[in-house]
């Protein structure tokens, strides 16, 4: 449960970051609702994190929830905001992936 916990938590991370993106790019009250939205995910977030930090170690539910927020972060940043693709963007971004189940294995 608490690593179900942990993957909805590094899902709002990435919402907040998209939060982020987008009030950059409005303004006025726009830009408000985006930052409402970015501090709603940030605390789901971190609650979640909390949580599931409960029974996992720290270093891996860490590590895994920033991987997840960076893995989606980075598809957001390429699908939604039009950020560059290259072979190199997409060779780290599976290694990082890789990284994030071997924790998962190596876990209890």
């Amino acid at each position: 449960m608490n690593w179900l916990l942990l993957i909805i938590a590094g899902l709002f991370e990435v919402g907040f970051a998209t939060c982020l993106g987008k009030a950059k790019e409005t303004s006025g009250s726009t830009a408000m609702w985006w930052m409402a939205g970015f501090f709603i995910c940030l605390t789901l977030s971190m609650t979640l994190l909390y949580k599931a930090t409960q029974t996992l170690p720290i270093g891996t539910a860490y590590a895994v929830w920033t991987g997840i927020g960076a893995f989606g972060t980075v598809l957001i940043g390429i699908f939604v905001f039009k950020e560059p693709v290259h072979f190199w963007r997409l060779f780290f971004l599976f290694t990082l992936i890789t990284s994030i189940i071997g924790l998962k294995f190596v876990s209890a």
